[in-house]
């Protein structure tokens, strides 16, 4: 038994693994090495050292040349020619094959890997540790695809828009600054939602959001309906600027902080159960008188600032209920693109500070496409608008049947 056992064969995992991956390696590189030769002899219209009335170049010696494959790094020959240019097509369609290294370098930058951890995994995959300076300008080559899908004309009508910024640091002059990326997320007359704007602004300023709007009239938004954002006084000045008639509904969820930030803590869990009260309520109207008297009431319990707040803002928070009722939760606050600004957040995160306003705005719509490509399939809708076609034709029957009235009555 103990001869059996010292006879016993023992592999040693790492050595068979690296052994195999020369092995392939090695295999890569002499298949595409004859690859070239055979290529060259069909050039030359003849073999190395064959004599032939048919020839029309010389062999003159090779060159060196790598190329990085899923096998790990490859040395070829190239050949070259005398007589000929010799313009390999075998290594070009390589190329193309093996561009799934760099298309998995990108998927992985815009993924939410950090640019430290893509090195360590190319190092594993590939057997070649890939500099940032390379991963940036992949990036670069994607660019372009990603401002083409930003600028694309918008042919669907947005009954719903909701919109939003988001901050983030760029350095420039050594300084590190703030940006903003402003958003815009539609929901067209199918109920789908689509990201229909993207935009860089140095603040959430009038002239930004300007900026944005008129970009979504050229590219074909002709109206809205209902804006739904925090309200900040950038976006409500340029809106009706752009778009007249678009109601403009303030996120319920932001005007309650804004509120209970004006309340001492120990009684804002009181008071955010009286303003969650004032949005339950079944009509415009219901919620006014349900505020004046949360306002009286505020009033009494010494929060002046706080009842100032509710008594100023109210009426930006109802227009939702212009809207079909079955509407009403998903307009009466921004949440649904909150949630979006918080899977840019965790990626961007991993950057730090950008180098330039251009790449934030390129990572913040890639993240954006890949969240709409990846979780609003076309086939579900966010809402289902018959509803408001039904109100819409309600609303036209109501006018003709005043106008008649108002006819007789002459």
């Amino acid at each position: 038994m103990a001869s059996a056992k010292s006879e016993m064969i023992r592999i040693d995992a790492s050595e068979l693994k690296n052994d195999l991956q020369g092995l392939v390696r090695g295999t890569v590189e002499d298949t595409l090495n004859g690859l070239l030769d055979k290529e060259a002899e069909m050039i030359c219209k003849a073999g190395r050292y064959q004599r032939s009335d048919s020839r029309q170049a010389q062999r003159n010696g090779k060159y060196e040349s790598k190329l990085v494959t899923q096998a790990g790094e490859v040395k070829l020959q190239v050949p070259k020619l005398r007589g000929a240019s010799f313009e390999t097509q075998i290594i070009e369609r390589y190329r193309r094959r093996e561009s799934s290294v760099e298309e998995s370098l990108v998927e992985m930058y815009l993924a939410g890997v950090s640019v430290r951890r893509v090195e360590d995994i190319t190092e594993a995959l590939w057997g070649e540790r890939v500099s940032p300076s390379s991963i940036s300008r992949l990036n670069e080559k994607i660019y372009e695809q990603i401002e083409d899908w930003r600028t694309r004309p918008l042919e669907e009508s947005y009954p719903y828009v909701f919109m939003d910024g988001i901050w983030l640091k760029r350095s420039w002059g050594g300084q590190v600054e703030n940006i903003s990326v402003l958003i815009a997320v539609g929901v067209n007359e199918q109920g789908r939602r689509e990201v229909i704007g993207v935009s860089e602004g140095l603040k959430e300023s009038t002239e930004s959001w300007k900026q944005l709007l008129q970009s979504l009239w050229q590219r074909g938004v002709k109206s809205m309906r209902l804006v739904v954002s925090d309200a900040g006084a950038g976006l409500k000045s340029a809106l009706p600027e752009v778009y007249p008639h678009a109601k403009q509904q303030r996120c319920v969820f932001h005007f309650h902080r804004n509120i209970l930030d004006a309340v001492p803590r120990a009684k804002r869990e009181e008071v955010a159960v009286r303003l969650k009260a004032i949005h339950a309520m079944e009509s415009a109207a219901a919620s006014l008188e349900k505020a004046r008297l949360i306002i009286a009431w505020l009033r009494e319990q010494k929060l002046s600032k706080a009842a100032r707040i509710l008594e100023k803002g109210i009426e930006e928070t109802l227009e939702y209920h212009r809207f079909p009722r079955e509407h009403h939760r998903s307009l009466r606050t921004n949440n649904m693109l909150e949630r979006i600004m918080k899977e840019i957040r965790r990626r961007t995160r991993v950057v730090g500070s950008f180098p330039d306003g251009k790449s934030a705005l390129m990572l913040v719509c890639a993240r954006l496409r890949h969240i709409s490509s990846k979780s609003w399939p076309e086939e579900r809708s966010y809402l289902d608008m018959a509803r408001l076609r039904e109100i819409d034709v309600e609303d036209e029957h109501k006018s003709i049947d005043q106008e008649n009235l108002t006819n007789l009555n002459k």
